[in-house]
């Protein structure tokens, strides 16, 4: 047995600094172990006392009569770290920290915290600044959290692993008030040893889990959490995570559109959505898709039918359904033949959606009858039972009406309590049929299952021979001009327009002629790279004009920056393409490539996309054709009304390219952009017209 699986499902329990007090914090792990029915031995170590409860009390870890599988450490910050030596002397799986006073504190926390990995040696830890943990499968609590003062919680197949100790207890409870079993619930907080990923890992094992749900502050091991997410996946374990801190300022825009654009929480939803975790958008979120996943029922497409006996309920759920691109069509003829044999009289409309069973709450038959229609039908994929005020009498005839059809299909069946009555609710869910007091919870909970059922994990390829590196360490460090930035992105195979770099009047009229047609006039630095907001850029001159137009810019550049610009740049002009922006952005998470509609409104209408990048390689072309399918700009790609459509082929080889360039040169490319890339008619290939490129030393 390994030392996680040891932590979860201990033999023994020593709790040091345990208190007799059973109304204080160090007083209750004790409480609660007895309290809830741990089978195990129990060893309180507290030098002050003799005994607590029936339970004999140890001065010291030394004293302890066997080696203990766990331990919870209830001493503060600065004393921790000397029973955690005495635990790992003594050989002990792993010890639980509640302490805080570690790095959330300052550089004297961190102080602490490095003592304390010391101290454990290859001792595992969890925590500090944990509140613990509830193995609810098997009747173990090692927590601290008031939310165990309740008598009964009802256990399932949901694990959770959550960043904070506080939120543990609010889940925990939360669940039991709403009916929703829980098998495993593990506060890691500080995490200075076991992390989010290794939860996840060992649950992926549970036999007692089906569904994993994540309280998440910060990824702290990008790498870890990948591929313990995707293992997750591919067992068909689907993990819901809500992410904290959406609100935060992110990655600073440095000199790209990209900076500004794909900020610490896009990192996030990139990582969910390669590793098939489906993000909670709300903290309730959290529970309610858990709870519809939890039924183990498919949802393999998105026409819902609405049963209802209150007309108000069922256009709410209609409603909020459509909002999100769900379907709700009426019956095909033949379910609602069925459905109109059930019920006579001018009392029902059953040949639309929602489908209106007025008797339902007071003839569970009728109900029956209306659900196996419904679940047999070929035109839905999912039901919503409304709950209304006329089935409060009886409740348990409408949970058993309806859970008595669950075995005739497999397509997910949720409830929707129209009323205030958080106890049928539970009653349903407990029964099989999770129930919501919002209209928006049961399309939250449908969408997650539809993300589940469709998310396909990427195809494990052999590796690839290793390509030839690309020579660049001719180009400077530091900001590129963009003449620079696009020599680099040409040697790694993205196409460039025709471009002439020119100082003079007269240069600038020559490589007119040289370039044919109407050509871009731009200044070249490094420094200045927005350079249409300093008047930097001119379209559509010809060689007649160009030097005179050359003369303005750098006057009113040199007014407006102050800098007059030495060096410009004569550019052919691209036109009858879709402008894209494709660019590169680095945080603790990882590399990512980002996709979307281009120009000067990148950042207004921020339609974007974004990919990491996998460890050590470029992306694919499905992940690259994919990216561009998720635009709101894909239509103008695929020759919306009538336009022609673009050379998606070429988009896809320069999206490749760019980011073979981003995995070969690593941290050496601080940034990099291309904003616009144009997209032509098919055949005609991509042009990267404007370029950003950093190089770090």
């Amino acid at each position: 047995m390994d030392a996680i699986s040891r932590l979860l499902k201990p033999r023994s329990v020593a709790v040091i600094g345990a208190s007799a007090d059973a109304t204080k914090t160090a007083g209750r792990p004790v409480s609660y172990l007895v309290k809830h029915g741990f089978q195990g031995d129990i060893y309180p170590v507290n030098p002050k006392a003799e005994r607590i409860g029936e339970l004999r009390c140890y001065p010291d870890v030394a004293s302890l009569p066997a080696v203990p599988d766990v331990a919870i450490v209830l001493l503060g910050a600065e004393r921790a770290h000397l029973a955690v030596h005495d635990l790992a002397a003594r050989g002990c799986a792993a010890a639980i920290v509640l302490a805080s006073g570690y790095t959330e504190t300052g550089e004297e926390g961190a102080r602490r915290q490095r003592q304390l990995i010391e101290a454990a040696g290859s001792m595992r830890l969890l925590g500090p600044n944990t509140i613990g943990l509830v193995n609810l499968t098997d009747n173990i609590v090692l927590s601290a959290t008031g939310a165990l003062e309740m008598e009964h919680f009802p256990v399932g197949s949901i694990g959770v692993v959550s960043q904070s100790g506080g939120i543990l207890g609010a889940l925990l409870s939360r669940a039991a008030a709403r009916g929703i079993g829980l098998s495993k619930l593990v506060s890691t907080s500080n995490e200075v040893d076991l992390e989010l990923a290794d939860f996840i890992d060992h649950l992926v094992d549970d036999e007692a889990t089906r569904v994993i749900a994540l309280y998440v502050e910060t990824v702290r091991n990008p790498e870890k959490f990948r591929a313990a997410a995707l293992r997750a996946a591919r067992a068909g374990k689907p993990i819901v995570a809500f992410k904290i801190g959406r609100s935060e300022a992110g990655a600073q825009a440095a000199v790209s559109h990209t900076g500004a654009l794909a900020g610490a929480d896009r990192m996030y939803d990139a990582l969910f959505r390669q590793t098939g975790v489906i993000r909670a958008q709300t903290f309730s979120d959290l529970l309610d898709i858990p709870a519809a996943l939890a039924t183990g029922r498919v949802l393999r497409n998105n026409r819902v039918a609405i049963l209802t006996s209150t007309g108000g309920a069922g256009t709410l759920v209609s409603d909020s359904l459509g909002v999100s691109g769900f379907e709700t069509p009426a019956p095909d003829a033949e379910t609602a033949a069925a459905l109109r044999a059930l019920q006579t009289g001018d009392h029902a409309a059953l040949d639309r959606n929602p489908i209106d069973v007025t008797l339902a709450g007071l003839r569970p038959d009728l109900l029956r009858g209306a659900i196996k229609a419904v679940l047999a039908s070929p035109s839905y994929d999912a039901l919503v039972v409304i709950v209304g005020s006329s089935s409060l009498a009886m409740p348990e005839l409408m949970a058993g009406a309806i859970q008595d059809c669950l075995p005739l299909s497999d397509k997910p069946v949720l409830a929707y309590v129209s009323p205030h009555a958080p106890e049928v609710g539970a009653l349903l869910t407990r029964r099989g049929v999770p129930a919501f007091a919002a209209a928006e919870s049961c399309t939250a909970a449908l969408g997650g299952m539809l993300q589940a059922s469709r998310w396909k994990a990427p195809v494990e390829k052999e590796q690839a021979p290793q390509a030839a590196a690309v020579p660049a360490g001719d180009f400077p460090t530091g900001s590129l001009d963009e003449a620079q930035a696009k020599q680099l992105f040409a040697r790694f195979g993205v196409p460039c327009a025709r471009e002439v770099v020119v100082q003079t009047a007269a240069e600038a009229e020559q490589a007119a002629r040289e370039l044919g047609g109407r050509v871009v006039l731009k200044i070249l630095s490094g420094e200045i790279t927005h350079k249409s907001d300093v008047g930097g850029v001119a379209v559509g001159l010809t060689a007649e004009h160009v030097g005179a137009r050359l003369a303005e810019m750098a006057a009113q550049v040199e007014a407006r920056a102050g800098v007059r610009p030495q060096r410009f740049l004569v550019q052919e002009m691209v036109a009858g393409g879709t402008e894209l922006i494709l660019g590169l952005h680095r945080d603790a998470l990882g590399t990512a490539v980002l996709l979307g509609m281009g120009g000067v409104t990148a950042e207004l209408f921020k339609d974007t996309t974004m990919r990491l990048l996998p460890l050590g390689g470029p992306l694919s072309r499905e992940e690259a054709l994919s990216m561009a399918h998720e635009l709101k700009t894909w239509p103008l790609l695929d020759g919306f009304r009538g336009r022609p459509k673009a050379d998606v082929e070429a988009l896809v080889d320069t999206i490749v390219a760019f980011s073979a360039m981003a995995a070969q040169l690593g941290d050496r490319l601080a940034e990099a952009e291309i904003n616009p890339v144009f997209v032509l008619p098919q055949g005609q290939g991509v042009r990267a017209a404007d370029g950003v490129a950093v190089l770090a030393r």
